[in-house]
């Protein structure tokens, strides 16, 4: 097997992958019109704060940059990033013409990915980032978000139960 000159580098440090997410996503803005870095942010934030780890947070960060395409997926393959790294963040790229159910698995199935998505749909569900949409746009978005936490099998937040518990202990097997 052929090895690529990126696989021995040291891999990305935190502040690096922070600092690719903005650049990749630079000029990049949400549904609000505020800066897309914003929520890359809020996202990795989620992630600390629900007790994710480094390759979660990394993840976290880079979670929509293939699907956005800020940067390409084999960019993303080739990346000095770790393979657990790169797996949550393809689970957590739609694919065109994806079914949701079939999207919900694939992050189901990969470990570390539920806890990232899980920050990724409360940030998104966020009421104050959607009462700046118009009345359409935000009950589309509050129903779609429900509808994937329900795939997902997530729990209201403010019960302290749910998938994303189960989450943490699958990453660690």
């Amino acid at each position: 097997m052929t090895h690529t000159h990126r696989e021995a580098e040291p891999p990305l440090t935190p502040a690096e992958v922070e600092a690719l997410a903005r650049t990749a996503h630079a000029g990049q803005t949400d549904k609000a019109g505020r800066p897309y870095a914003e929520h890359l942010h809020a996202v990795a934030e989620g992630v600390r704060a629900r007790g994710g780890d480094a390759e979660q947070i990394a993840a976290a960060w880079l979670h929509d940059s293939v699907e956005d395409d800020a940067l390409p997926e084999r960019w993303l393959r080739e990346a000095a990033l770790s393979r657990r790294t790169k797996d949550i963040v393809l689970a957590l790229t739609k694919r065109a013409g994806e079914e949701p159910e079939a999207y919900a698995r694939r992050i189901l199935a990969t470990p570390g990915a539920l806890l990232v998505k899980e920050a990724d749909l409360a940030h998104n569900a966020d009421p104050a980032r959607l009462a700046v949409l118009d009345e359409a746009t935000r009950t589309r978005l509050t129903e779609k978000y429900a509808r994937m936490r329900a795939l997902l099998g997530l729990t209201d937040a403010k019960s302290g139960e749910g998938a994303g518990r189960r989450d943490l202990g699958s990453a660690r097997n």
